[in-house]
């Protein structure tokens, strides 16, 4: 999965929109096999692809449950400090960030959707 796609923030959010779209429709294998799972209201809560929400871009959005869901690749290693910084930015607009790695997803994806289920229960009490 892409993960956190973060957007530099001089970035118009024209553009913005119009990454999250390219991304939408060219979703890497891991995102395809968790969309897949989320699609169609699967798990209660209908799931969205690719939002853009302030100046970021999350792979997958639960609006009803305020959940980002992000899967992440080898990259997000040498990332942590941005990838707290942007868990902070969008916990400060309300959302809760689950971080799934890329590896689960595509090795034990029932496990990966048994910790959204978990993290849908938590946001709902």
């Amino acid at each position: 999965g892409g993960g956190a796609r973060e957007v530099v923030m001089r970035t118009p959010h024209a553009v913005i929109v119009a990454r999250a779209a390219a991304f939408r429709a060219a979703p890497t294998t891991t995102e395809a096999l968790l969309w897949e799972a989320l699609r169609a209201e699967k798990l209660g809560v209908r799931f969205r692809r690719q939002v853009v929400l302030g100046r970021y871009i999350a792979d997958f959005f639960a609006p009803r449950a305020k959940l980002v869901v992000e899967i992440d690749g080898e990259v997000h290693a040498h990332r942590a400090g941005a990838d707290a910084r942007r868990d902070r930015d969008l916990a400060r607009m309300g959302y809760r960030v689950l971080r799934l790695p890329r590896a689960l997803v595509q090795e034990r994806l029932a496990e990966a959707v048994a910790l959204v289920v978990a993290a849908l229960r938590e946001v709902s009490g």
